[in-house]
């Protein structure tokens, strides 16, 4: 069983959901070499989050805004309000949808649905860039002969 571990840093992005399934494989080619195993995301952040969904309509990213919007409103009465009003808000957002997602590995790819992808969840207006820790576990390939 080999392990790997790197980091992606991604560009701050506005509010919202963004597909990152690309940046995350792209940033680990070990990834190819496996034959079975685990990649596990985890952000490093608060007010952001992963997720994993549907990755070809973009109307499931809007939807999800307005869904997340409604079920935590900004206009509560936090107390937590240092950051401005967007921060308590994005801190429940992130807990709420979780700070790591894990995906299987097969034949040396994400084991993903055909319409799935992984999302950053941006929870913030003026959010900064975000770090991800990817962890890989597996068995490598054996050797063609």
């Amino acid at each position: 069983m080999n392990w790997y571990q790197t980091e992606v840093h991604l560009p701050a992005r506005p509010r919202g959901f963004h597909l990152i399934t690309r940046e995350i494989t792209s940033a680990f080619p070990e990834i190819s070499e496996l034959e079975i195993g685990l990649l596990h995301c985890f952000i490093q952040h608060t007010s952001a989050s992963l997720t994993i969904n549907e990755n070809a309509d973009p109307d499931v990213r809007v939807d999800f805004e307005t869904a997340m919007n409604h079920a935590v409103p900004e206009d509560l009465p936090y107390v937590h309000t240092l950051e401005g009003p967007d921060d308590m808000p994005a801190h429940v957002k992130a807990s709420m949808m979780g700070a790591s997602v894990t995906i299987p590995v097969r034949d040396g790819r994400l084991a993903l649905g055909t319409w799935q992808g992984i999302y950053l969840c941006e929870h913030r207006d003026q959010a900064a860039s975000r770090t991800v820790v990817l962890t890989l576990q597996g068995r490598p390939s054996e050797p063609l002969i």
